[in-house]
């Protein structure tokens, strides 16, 4: 299946100049636009029609078998998902630890969606070899419900067909002036629905919009930088497109789904056998089950139609180039599901087994964390010029000076702000027991810190974190000293209820309670207020009698037993 689009100046004067770029939408183009882009836009289009399943170019008739085995999305998403599903965490410059990652964590896991917006990065970089991000700002709103919304960065993953950027002619790195355009439809003042066309041209100093061609708005950039970030999925040397996942294996996709379309089509044929008659008239025989002929002929023959077709070839024919898309791809047969023994493989023998498929995942992580790398960026700017309070250290939001030297205020001017660094996580499982096992074998010999290790488990926060833990213990140590000033008192209350000592190690002294010893004479208890000895002139808080009862009606029962009645007993007792 091919797409072939035509500039206007190619087709008939007075024709629909909408041109179809992708299944996902309708742009229009100049000839100029065309000459530029026309290349790019129909390798999108063959790409996403394949991707969404339109692998034929025609239709058989109804009832004809027509196999389609999508491979091509089957292999772009393992490995979008084999690059993506994990995430990513953000590493900055130790002097602005305390602020900004703290302010990347809020755009993007509360402002927007991560785990989303990653994977839809990279599906449109993996598709079309291409994949375009753009970085707004979203005031404060209130809703119809009366609900209040805060202003947030959103960060859009735009449809590659609808993007044309503009690139300096000697460096293809540097972003001159992009254009967002697409058609859309809407609503009419008079209740039909029509199509129109928005464009948006950015540029580092001016914004412009227009709808039909009609400029509603221009504005000023305040960012003064183009909020729009090209990844390339696979970079090409030479030239501003990257290549998609899926494109070497489009045609061995087409080949295989008609070989199979074949194959079908031969079982199908000898699937219903066709009865050959010789020297008789087949008028008056009944076909069916258990049917008897008599009286052929003598020389007549009648047989079924063998299959003469040997579905061995065919069928090593289409495992060939299954196999092909494999290699391909570098994705092992065993990572689509087939059947495998189950074992403890290890990591680096996962590795080796996966190579071909970690190349490519490592050529991946380099294109795309450049990529977040300008995000990042082009985020912090934006929350810099629309919310100018986040420059402020903020201790309950932000993170924990561990430096003196970490200024309470950024210097949005200061490019080390923006030096921030792409941590991937190993793709591959992880035994977190080895993990483990080697982590406190360093710690015991002082080959490791504690705040490596957080970072060696994949703590993005490992400041927050040890300061967590040891709030943690500190709270557990004050509890246990409350316990154990709780068993301490109520030993005392049963030495002198009792005068027996509940400690294994030796009777404890008597509770005084002015912290004088007793005197000669006094009766057990009398003058005591169960203060403990040791703790005179401080209020324990604590009540001596009071647990005397309350031992005495746990120990004893004096309390009646008390239980729940049912709805029948109150019913009886009422009549």
């Amino acid at each position: 299946m091919s797409f072939a689009f035509f500039p206007p100046s190619q087709r008939a004067a007075g024709s629909d100049l909408t041109i179809s770029i992708s299944p996902l939408g309708l742009v229009e183009l100049s000839d100029e636009e065309f000459e530029i882009h026309g290349p790019r836009l129909n390798r999108y289009a063959t790409n996403f029609a394949f991707y969404l399943g339109h692998h034929w170019a025609y239709r058989r008739e109804a009832g004809e078998p027509q196999i389609t085995l999508n491979y091509v999305a089957t292999f772009a998403r393992y490995i979008n998902n084999f690059c993506f599903s994990r995430g990513v965490k953000f590493s900055t410059a130790k002097r602005y630890e305390h602020i900004v990652p703290a302010l990347l964590k809020r755009v993007w896991e509360v402002d927007n969606e991560k785990k989303s917006l990653l994977k839809s990065i990279g599906e449109q970089g993996g598709v079309t070899g291409d994949s375009f991000v753009k970085v707004a700002y979203e005031p404060e709103w209130t809703d119809a419900a009366g609900g209040s919304h805060p202003g947030r960065v959103r960060i859009l993953p735009l449809n590659s067909a609808h993007c044309f950027p503009e690139y300096h002619p000697h460096d293809r790195d540097r972003l001159i002036r992009m254009k967002l355009k697409y058609k859309f439809w809407t609503t009419g003042t008079d209740g039909t629905r029509q199509v129109m066309s928005y464009t948006e041209i950015l540029t580092d100093e001016t914004i412009e919009e227009f709808l039909n061609d009609d400029l509603i708005d221009q504005r000023s950039n305040p960012l003064g930088l183009i909020p729009v970030v090209h990844v390339r999925n696979i970079a090409v040397s030479g030239s501003p497109w990257g290549l998609s996942d899926i494109g070497d294996i489009i045609s061995l996709n087409r080949e295989m789904n008609e070989k199979m379309t074949d194959v079908s089509d031969v079982i199908n044929y000898h699937a219903a056998p066709t009865t050959i008659i010789q020297g008789a008239k087949a008028t008056n025989l009944e076909r069916g089950p258990r049917k008897i002929w008599g009286g052929l002929p003598e020389k007549a023959k009648v047989y079924n139609l063998e299959n003469g077709v040997d579905l061995a070839g065919p069928m090593a024919y289409i495992q060939l180039l299954k196999t092909a898309m494999h290699e391909i791809m570098g994705v092992p047969e065993t990572a689509l599901g087939q059947m495998q023994p189950s074992s403890n493989t290890s990591g680096v023998a996962l590795s080796i087994q996966y190579a071909p498929l970690m190349n490519r995942n490592g050529s991946k992580q380099d294109n795309y964390g450049f990529g977040l790398k300008q995000i990042n960026e082009l985020v912090l700017r934006t929350l810099f010029c629309f919310e100018p309070e986040t420059l402020l250290y903020n201790p309950y939001s932000d993170g924990i000076k561990t430096d003196d030297d970490q200024p309470d205020l950024l210097d949005p001017n200061d490019p080390q702000v923006y030096q921030v660094e792409c941590v991937w996580p190993m793709p591959l499982p992880v035994d977190n027991l080895v993990k483990l096992n080697e982590i406190q074998a360093k710690l015991a010999i002082g080959l490791e810190s504690k705040r490596n290790a957080l970072v060696e488990l994949g703590e993005e926060f490992p400041d927050e974190r040890l300061e967590e833990m040891f709030a943690e213990q500190k709270r557990d140590a004050v509890e246990q000293g409350a316990l154990e000033l709780i068993k301490a008192t109520i030993s005392s209350a049963i030495l002198q209820m009792t005068g027996i000592s509940t400690e294994e190690g030796g009777t404890p002294a008597a509770s005084s309670g002015t912290g004088q010893a007793s005197k000669p004479g006094n009766s057990a208890g009398t003058d005591q207020t169960g203060v403990l000895p040791g703790a005179t002139g401080i209020n324990l808080g604590v009540d001596t009698h009071s647990l005397i009862n309350q031992f005495v009606t746990m120990a004893y029962g004096t309390k009646l037993p008390q239980g729940r009645k049912s709805e029948d007993a109150s019913n009886q007792e009422s009549s």
